[in-house]
């Protein structure tokens, strides 16, 4: 029980990798506070599930680029179990797949306070109350390598994710541990909407491990990084993507 005594909040929680590190830190101790924006009954679903594994966990509604809702976010967990102690900053997104030449400024602006923003203010919020502890962030391969088609601007926030977390290992250290990781093609939502069925397929073929990731790859690595298994390691954006990128 890596986590037995403390309390976590991950971001975008109500599904997919969210979903899967809520899960995955709720069965290793941890009392849970899972965030949402709009996947409310994917929240409470997972809820249900840590409490019928005997764990403990609530679900809090909140616009992440919204100072006050953060902070509520925060409050409200620490009010409810008495501390942070780790913060998963999983909610992001890509939007839409568009070229530098047809975008505008409104979707840019988007792209960065949804994946980068929104990072910055939960790191803000959570510091008030934090002591000891890691932060992990999920930044994403496309800030390595630029992202395909379409996402420049997506690419760019990951990318920003990655040196703001290695900014903030320098900073907090060494009492707070601050790592991300980079997933490759993960079988969730994101790419059921973003990513043509025949991509997926010729990544499976490709990639050394012969398969799409999953929620759960991730929740592994994410529980690895937020414990102190990782004690020595901070400052870190860690490549979880079946081997199809070395960096």
């Amino acid at each position: 029980m890596r986590f037995k005594g403390q309390t976590a909040i991950v971001t975008g929680g109500g599904r997919d990798i969210g979903a899967a590190c809520a899960i995955k830190l709720a069965s290793e101790g941890a009392n849970v506070a899972i965030n949402y924006f709009s996947s409310a009954a994917g929240a409470e679903k997972v809820v249900a599930h840590i409490k019928g594994q005997g764990g403990n966990a609530i679900a809090v509604q909140g616009d992440l680029n919204d100072p006050e809702q953060v902070t509520n976010l925060v409050q409200t967990t620490v009010d409810t179990f008495g501390g942070l102690h780790v913060l998963v900053n999983n909610s992001g997104g890509l939007v839409a797949r568009k070229s530098v030449r047809e975008m505008d400024l409104e979707h840019w602006q988007k792209v960065m306070d949804l994946n980068l923003t929104s990072v910055f203010l939960m790191v803000k919020a959570a510091l008030a109350h934090m002591e000891t502890g890691a932060i992990v962030n999920l930044a994403s391969q496309a800030g390595r390598d630029g992202g395909g088609p379409g996402a420049a601007a997506y690419a760019t926030s990951k990318g920003a994710v990655m040196t703001f977390t290695r900014g903030l290992a320098k900073e907090l250290g060494p009492d707070i541990r601050v790592n991300a990781l980079c997933p490759g093609m993960v079988d969730t939502d994101f790419h059921n909407i973003f990513t043509p069925d025949q991509a997926r397929r010729g990544f499976e073929a490709a990639a050394p491990v012969k398969r799409q990731g999953t929620p759960e790859d991730i929740a592994n690595a994410v529980a690895f990084l937020a414990s102190d298994d990782s004690g020595f390691m901070t400052g870190v954006n860690v490549d979880i993507n079946g081997g199809m990128l070395f960096s």
